[in-house]
């Protein structure tokens, strides 16, 4: 695992704030009739104004086009990885999950939100809403000598226990000089042990950074890929949400860095 020194851990608060400064942006602008383009064009202009570059930008995916855009903006039952477009207006009582994340003197920040567009039905916002607590009780989760699965069985429990589901395919992760380090950092844990988690299962160290991501999706977990080979969406069409931090480890309380 790669474990961060106290000044690499400097640097990246400072690439995690930059990116809550473009998050803050966005969230200002949402209203029925903004485009996801013009979104993207808010974060990159942030981003580039700090003395950091777009870390999605350009982003390979083996069988895909390189990512295309600074953000992801994935509306309604578009779980992640919405790609932003000129043509996708948001509407009032959408539902927009944004993620994004920069490089600052070679380090990452990486953070998603979900947000209403207008007024929302209060189904629509308590999906919102118990997204945002399970990432916090995900968060709680990860202090040092508990496990990976401590996070993901957090995750799940309280999604599950509020009615939700987790997706499956689509995970959390170690963040530092790359945008994905070891380890992954699922959203869900099998019940019945498995050589193969066990094996991805690490110990919470002191200096680890991660990114914990819950996506929770109003009905089943399953989903599917779109043809642009990027667009992940809940496979029955149900409403999906998003949030995540990058987090420090440290031998007390975890610190969350992508705050303004």
């Amino acid at each position: 695992m790669n474990i961060k020194t106290p000044e690499e851990i400097a640097i990246m608060r400072e690439a995690g704030r930059i990116v809550a400064i473009a998050h803050e942006e966005m969230r200002k602008a949402i209203r029925p009739g903004i485009t996801t383009w013009e979104l993207d064009q808010i974060a990159e202009q942030v981003i580039r104004d700090h003395g950091a570059t777009p870390a999605f930008l350009g982003y390979p995916k083996h069988g895909a086009p390189d990512f295309p855009a600074t953000i992801t903006a994935s509306i309604n039952e578009e779980l992640v990885h919405g790609i932003p477009r000129k043509d996708r207006v948001l509407k009032e009582g959408d539902i927009i999950s944004l993620d994004t994340g920069c490089y600052y003197q070679g380090f990452v920040g990486d953070a998603a939100r979900t947000w209403a567009v207008g007024e929302v039905a209060p189904a629509v916002q308590r999906l919102i809403d118990v997204t945002y607590q399970a990432l916090y009780a995900a968060i709680a989760a990860a202090v040092a000598g508990n496990r990976v699965s401590d996070i993901a069985r957090a995750t799940q429990n309280y999604a599950v226990k509020h009615g939700y589901s987790v997706a499956r395919e689509y995970t959390g992760h170690g963040v530092g000089r790359k945008m994905h380090e070891e380890p992954q950092v699922p959203n869900w844990w099998p019940r019945k042990r498995d050589p193969r988690w066990e094996r991805a299962n690490a110990v919470l160290q002191p200096g680890m950074t991660l990114a914990i991501e819950p996506m929770v999706i109003a009905g089943r977990a399953e989903t599917k890929e779109l043809d642009d080979k990027w667009t992940v969406v809940s496979r029955d069409g149900s409403l999906c949400a998003h949030w995540e931090h990058t987090i420090v480890v440290t031998e007390a309380e975890p610190v969350i860095l992508t705050l303004p």
